[in-house]
């Protein structure tokens, strides 16, 4: 039986892409107002527990606990990405 007031998190799969707004745990007690208390994390669901989710980022994997979880939504794929053009190609040559 599910609870009635999950977050909508609860019910992301795993390979789902999400973004995800979190409370930043990397500031010292005490930091400066001007230092925002919040970030986003943009990537693939790789696990969704009790405790939090795991976000897979283009920098590797990131635990958000279940209580720093602010907001969060499904987002569409990744665009692929395009490899550089290299010098001389004709695209570029058009002096």
């Amino acid at each position: 039986m599910s609870d009635p007031v999950a977050p909508p998190w609860r019910a992301w799969s795993p390979g789902v892409r999400v973004v995800v707004r979190r409370r930043r745990d990397d500031l010292p007690a005490g930091a400066p107002g001007d230092e925002p208390p919040y970030t986003d994390v943009l990537g693939d669901v790789v696990a969704v527990d009790d405790d939090g989710l795991t976000v897979r980022t283009r920098r590797g994997d990131v635990r958000v606990p279940a209580g720093d979880v602010l907001l969060g939504k499904t987002v569409p794929p990744a665009p692929v990405r395009r490899r550089p053009r290299a010098p001389g190609d004709a695209a570029t040559d058009r002096g």
